[in-house]
């Protein structure tokens, strides 16, 4: 093994991001960092016993260009002796149907389709090639949409069932690593361009800022991801304890104590209430949390939107979360 190598194993035991005897489906574009990571895990597959396989989207955006990157990770599968799955989506014409972005779009079929295949062929972790770099882009991209402290922990290495072992390298360290193996790789022209925020963040705004302060950049970041990681695991653990100390705190009922919650700060009461719209299947947005939190300011029997058939009322001492029909639902806060 070479240094880089090396490095990525010992990043993988310390972090445990793959146990030893796991398969492993690694999603494989034919782009550098895709194509580094496979090329990493195969290097690693005899020390820790793995079961390979590989999954490549075919969205059609790019006509013969789709087409080449396709049979260029076929081939690299074959000489490699792995599985490759490969599913063709009509991007354009399912994005119009579900009227959303191609790129949200996009990413939606990728993800149903790698978890198809772990259902299917028993496949435990989905790999993906996410960097230190995108990882910078994800924390700017959710910092100027107004995130949260969760926004900045920016991309985890391991999250559920989704694994991304490259998190701790750069996009210099992985091209630097493909031209001393001589790993070839297949270029997106339109990761170039500006049109996408994203595609805006990563090719105008990181470098700027890069230049400036000399390479700090993703480095900074990715210690404020950690100290948000840590701070994020914190209030989980507070939570929890508030809940069970305090019977009156009724998530999955969406039954509030009025007079518990008046003992906590607006911080913890935000943070129940964030819980309380994930368990109903509703969208946790700030201004929603403002505009219940706020009850709390005005008096007994006001009520306010939650989201899609569901208000928040002040009655009998709770903020109760309530279903109404979507048409009778408030638009506007006390």
């Amino acid at each position: 093994m070479n240094r880089t190598e090396k490095q990525f194993l010992e990043y993988i035991r310390r972090q445990g991001v793959v146990s030893n005897d796991e398969s492993v489906l690694v999603a494989v574009s034919g782009g550098p960092d895709s194509m580094a990571l496979l090329h990493l895990l195969i290097v690693i597959t005899p020390v820790l016993h793995l079961r390979l396989g590989v999954a490549h989207c075919n969205f059609g955006l790019r006509g013969k260009e789709s087409d080449g990157d396709e049979a260029f990770v076929r081939e690299s599968c074959l000489e490699h002796g792995l599985t490759c799955h490969v599913r063709r989506f009509d991007t354009k014409a399912v994005a119009k149907a579900w009227k959303k972005s191609i790129e949200e779009t996009a990413r939606e079929l990728r993800y149903d389709f790698f978890a198809e295949l772990c259902r299917e062929k028993n496949y435990k972790l989905i790999a993906t090639g996410h960097h230190s770099g995108d990882n910078a882009e994800t924390m700017l991209f959710n910092l100027f949409r107004g995130t949260a402290v969760a926004g900045l922990r920016g991309i985890r290495s391991r999250q559920g069932r989704l694994i991304r072992p490259l998190i701790p390298f750069s996009r210099q360290q992985i091209i630097g690593y493909l031209n001393e193996r001589g790993i070839a790789w297949r270029t997106d022209r339109t990761n170039a361009g500006l049109e996408h925020d994203r595609n805006y963040i990563r090719n105008r705004v990181i470098p700027v800022i890069e230049e400036r302060f000399r390479q700090k950049l993703a480095a900074s970041l990715d210690r404020v991801a950690e100290h948000a990681g840590e701070l994020e695991e914190f209030m989980e653990q507070h939570i929890d304890r508030l809940i069970a100390e305090h019977p009156g705190l009724d998530l999955a009922g969406g039954k509030l104590h009025v007079g518990t919650l008046l003992e906590l700060t607006r911080f913890e009461r935000k943070e129940l209430l964030k819980r309380v719209l994930q368990v109903w299947g509703l969208p946790v947005e700030s201004r929603v949390l403002n505009r219940i939190a706020g009850l709390l300011e005005t008096q007994p029997g006001r009520r306010v939107y939650a989201g899609p058939g569901v208000e928040v009322v002040w009655k009998d001492g709770f903020l109760r979360f309530e279903e109404v029909p979507p048409d009778a639902s408030v638009s506007d806060g006390p």
